[in-house]
């Protein structure tokens, strides 16, 4: 897979080198010739893009946190007081600017002017503060946003300056301020009105979402004046309509579903996620670490993107994707090497010389990770460790898995909300509510708290490196891959960007003559 990294500044003392995978492919194989479109720009028209989930029940942006690929889509319509672009900067979006005090406590923004909601009204400071207000839980003591949770308070001090004030110092904090400005006093479960170059229209619960370009956006206007994602959960189903043409564009397909989409273009990006077997530490026989070392000694990496994703793929070896890359360490990549033998001294150390059943609990409209779930069940057999896929739709994954924790493993890829390291490795602090693994360790804890105390942006890099290397010394999960994510789209769709996280920005496609 081509890959192609991309220098991110955080405007401060933190910088971080972000990867993004963008090639065009041939559908088939490398001896067919994609179908190229020809002619300039049209503005206008509309399309139709299918999509394998629905989106959250919510569009509350401060409360739709299920799905990456709810934020994937309510990034059209929501901002905050910066965002990325498709070159992983952090770029200003409500706030025009913004600076940070030296120890990194307080941050002051200065408000764009002329920016407008969808419902025709002028975006205030008191809507700043509102917003913020209320992600962060400062009047209810509950944060609706983890990522502002560190927020101390929010104070306008003219009518176009936002101070906020945090609980302790942050250098990533400008990562996490995404988080979606919304009209003061409205009610996000009824009302969905953001800022962005999309508005939304209309909805029908497991069946479609309708959007609308924004025509007042304050910033680079949408080509297309509107999009329909249409709900297509059955893999089979989604190719067919591509096929048939029944929707335009689909995007985070695998390598098994574009080889008959010989009459459309497909482009190869990163998923941006780290895929692996998690564990639920937390229940036998998982609870024991040499059980779980066995594991990483049993399945090579490698192999399972050979069989399960056709060789495309990057393996990871901790919970870092190689977009983060400052961060991401490819030494770990093969801290364990395949080795049948010591995996079933570990097991017979463990209790275990006969092995041990286990479910292996997938969501089944994800393909990707169905694929590598069932590889994994294969390559399992020869140290006597019998798995068995149990295949469930996405809210009872959800429900059960990740909110309750009631399931022994899965495979599902983990994605960063932003930018920031801490994205990535918050969720395994022993005490962190989205640590659904259960993983607890005191060593980890300290590194990772450390980690986020300091602003010393050498130190602060070490420390989340040790961190990553306690997760595979501690074989927390068994790491596999970022796995590609390709986009089949019409010959006469162009503009798709591939951003260094889970954003589909609908705003840059467009229909050519």
């Amino acid at each position: 897979m081509k890959k192609r990294f991309i220098a991110m500044v955080l405007a401060f003392v933190m910088v971080l080198a972000l990867g993004a995978c963008t090639s065009e492919t041939p559908a088939n194989d490398p001896g067919t010739e994609t179908p190229e479109a020809t002619g300039g720009m049209v503005e206008g028209g509309e399309i139709t893009v299918g999509l394998y989930n629905d989106l959250d029940a919510s569009l509350d942006p401060h409360m739709s946190s299920s799905s990456a690929g709810t934020r994937e889509i309510l990034f059209n319509i929501f901002e905050g007081l910066v965002k990325p672009n498709s070159d992983g900067e952090l770029v200003p979006a409500i706030a025009e600017s913004y600076s940070v005090n030296d120890s990194a406590d307080q941050y002051t923004f200065k408000l764009r002017q002329g920016v407008k909601f969808h419902n025709g009204k002028d975006v205030t400071a008191d809507d700043v503060v509102w917003s913020l207000s209320r992600a962060a839980g400062l009047e209810t003591g509950e944060p609706l946003v983890g990522d502002v949770a560190n927020i101390a308070a929010v104070t306008k001090t003219d009518d176009t300056t936002i101070v906020i004030d945090l609980k302790k110092p942050d250098t990533e904090f400008l990562a996490h301020i995404t988080t979606a400005i919304i009209p003061e006093g409205i009610d996000p479960l009824s009302e969905v009105v953001g800022t962005g170059p999309f508005k939304f229209v209309s909805r029908v619960v497991q069946s479609e979402i309708v959007l609308e370009k924004f025509d007042e956006y304050w910033g680079e206007p949408a080509h297309l004046d509107k999009v329909t994602l249409k709900i297509i959960e059955n893999p089979e189903t989604l190719v067919m309509s591509l096929r048939s043409g029944a929707v335009d564009m689909a995007v985070r397909l695998n390598a098994n579903q574009i080889k008959t989409l010989t009459n459309l273009k497909v482009l190869e990006g990163s998923s941006n996620i780290v895929q692996a077997l998690y564990l639920n530490n937390a229940v036998k026989p998982f609870d024991d670490v040499r059980v779980r070392q066995a594991l990483c000694y049993a399945l090579d990496k490698h192999e399972i993107i050979d069989l399960a994703s056709d060789g495309y793929g990057s393996p990871v070896g901790s919970s870092m994707f190689p977009a983060f890359g400052k961060y991401f360490m490819p030494e770990l990549t093969d801290y364990y090497t395949k080795d049948l033998d010591k995996a079933k001294e570990l097991l017979t150390e463990a209790g275990y010389p006969d092995g041990f059943e286990f479910t292996i609990t997938v969501p089944s409209t994800m393909q990707t990770h169905v694929d590598v779930a069932q590889t994994i069940v294969e390559l399992l057999r020869p140290i006597g460790v019998t798995a068995k896929v149990d295949q469930v739709e996405w809210a009872t994954w959800y429900s059960d898995a990740y909110q309750n924790r009631q399931f022994e493993a899965t495979v599902v890829g983990m994605d960063a909300h932003g930018v920031a390291a801490s994205d990535m490795l918050a969720r395994f602090q022993s005490t962190h509510a989205k640590n659904f693994i259960n993983f607890n360790s005191p060593k980890y804890d300290e590194t990772f708290a450390a980690a986020v105390s300091t602003t010393d942006d050498a130190e602060q890099t070490r420390l989340f490196k040790e961190c990553e290397t306690i997760l595979a010394e501690e074989a927390a999960n068994v790491y596999i891959q970022d796995g590609a994510s390709f986009t089949a789209m019409a010959t006469d769709l162009e503009g798709m960007e591939f951003y260094p996280l889970y954003v589909l920005d609908l705003s840059t496609i467009y229909r050519t003559k």
